[in-house]
């Protein structure tokens, strides 16, 4: 029972071993198989068609000899022998005579030494006999009866065996410099044919490493490979995509845990410090070590302010996380910004603050929420009086372009370091390191201008160096339609 199955596994491992060899060997191969088979059979229709023609010319001259032979004058001739020449020439041919009377006369050449085998009938046509010797001579004999004489032709096939077998030999050997010529040929054209398929196996390996930038040479979209190539890029490019979009999904998912991680902890942070001083004050009350209540409830209804002002914050930037929609209606960003500029010199009057028009198409108006703009450009404003010397001038800047309304608020201050730059709108970020939680805020104002303009489908931008002072520049949509 092993051997069977062992002898039942030899048939799978061939198969195997054959589907395993390379297409452009397996293709070779098909087509010298089937160009040696195409050779095997015109070999075999002309080798027979061939054998046909001297059997045929064979026959014809045996009908002509054995006509001539079965005459009475030419039943004593005499072919040449030691003795003398005869009666008769040279003949190729085995005649045997058989007389009414039973008298046999054989006329053969002294030279020829086999005689055919004349067990089989030849009266009904000329057949193909063996020699009566047994050696390996064929015959062609015929046999016709005529006033009872009956007389039988032969002729040796040698001369047709021997033109059939140069044919043969003729033909193996062109067969197999046309195989061997074929095989390189096709070798050459299916392996440049398989090129394309070569380098789509080399991009899948790059892609599969890695590389999903890579992709498969375009061909000739005519083509079954320049089809299969356009269609390989299609799909490589959609999974680029996906992996792209992944990617972008996870690092966003990363940056925004990151950032909710980063953001609880300041807001934790941020709120401790007044709930903090508000319990210190209050055990020092319980204690007895505040005597004066009036200062003491002026400092807790002080940080209870400044917590309160730091809550509204962070519950406006949550719901404008949230994308809640805003108010849209038409806002004159002019009046907004002189609104800003009088209130500014109404609490800072030893302050300049200055408002100018820059001029550009159209009016600066704007569809949104005019509240929420106000904010935007009463923070800037705040923001530049509260971080400037006292001597540094702030300029509030109205302006158009095609497409854009533009506020921008700029002072002559101490500017930023790059670094400060790059993190200015982040939350909770205070670029000025001196400032305290007296005397400067929770690091929240920029973050909720980049947030409303966000809202607004704006932007906003910093330009600013090291004592060179700042300039905030909000751009906001707007229609030309409504100039």
């Amino acid at each position: 029972m092993i051997a069977a199955a062992e002898n039942d596994q030899l048939p799978k491992r061939g198969r195997f071993r054959l589907h395993s060899l390379p297409l452009r060997f397996t293709l070779v191969a098909a087509l010298l198989v089937l160009a040696a088979l195409g050779l095997l059979a015109s070999g075999v229709a002309v080798t027979s068609a061939l054998e046909n023609s001297l059997t045929q010319r064979t026959d014809k001259t045996l009908y002509e000899a054995v006509d001539g032979w079965a005459k009475p004058h030419s039943r004593d001739l005499q072919p040449p022998s030691d003795v003398g020449p005869g009666t008769r020439p040279p003949s190729p041919f085995f005649v045997r005579t058989v007389t009414p009377d039973g008298r046999v006369i054989i006329l053969n050449d002294k030279s020829t030494t086999t005689e055919p085998d004349l067990s089989k009938d030849s009266t009904n046509g000329p057949i193909t006999v063996g020699s009566s010797d047994g050696s390996d001579v064929n015959w062609r004999v015929l046999t016709t009866v005529r006033d009872g004489t009956t007389t039988t032709i032969g002729v040796r096939l040698t001369d047709n065996e021997q033109t059939v077998d140069d044919l043969v030999g003729l033909q193996l050997g062109i067969g197999l410099v046309v195989l061997l010529i074929l095989g390189g040929a096709a070798y050459f054209v299916v392996r440049r044919s398989l090129r394309p398929l070569v380098e789509v196996e080399e991009t899948a390996a790059a892609i599969a490493a890695g590389d999903l930038h890579r992709r498969v040479p375009e061909r000739d979209d005519r083509t079954e490979v320049g089809r299969l190539s356009v269609a390989l890029n299609g799909m490589l490019a959609q999974i680029q995509h996906a992996f792209a979009a992944t990617e972008a999904s996870e690092e966003s998912a990363r940056r925004s845990e990151e950032k909710m991680r980063r953001f609880v902890g300041d807001a934790s942070h941020e709120l401790r410090t007044p709930l903090t001083t508000i319990r210190g004050f209050a055990e020092l009350y319980r204690q007895g070590a505040m005597t004066d209540t009036e200062t003491l409830m002026n400092r807790i209804e002080g940080e209870a302010s400044r917590m309160g002002l730091l809550v509204e914050d962070l519950l406006m930037l949550a719901r404008l996380d949230e994308q809640r929609p805003l108010e849209n209606k038409p806002v004159d960003l002019l009046a907004v910004a002189a609104d800003s500029v009088q209130a500014a010199r109404a609490i800072a009057p030893d302050r300049t603050v200055e408002l100018q028009m820059t001029g550009g198409p159209g009016l600066p108006e704007v569809h949104g929420d005019e509240a929420r703009l106000r904010q935007v450009v009463a923070n800037l404003v705040g923001n530049a009086i509260k971080h400037t010397p006292p001597d540094a001038q702030v300029t509030v800047r109205v302006g158009t372009t095609e497409n854009s309304a533009v506020v921008e608020v700029s002072d002559t201050g101490q500017g930023l370091s790059d670094e400060d730059a790059a993190r200015i709108f982040e939350r909770f970020y205070r670029a000025d390191t001196s400032r305290t939680r007296e005397t400067g805020g929770a690091g929240l104002g920029l973050s909720i201008v980049s947030a409303l303009v966000a809202a607004h489908d704006g932007t906003v931008s910093v330009e600013t160096s090291l004592g060179q002072g700042t300039t905030f520049r909000v751009e906001l949509p707007r229609d030309p339609k409504d100039d």
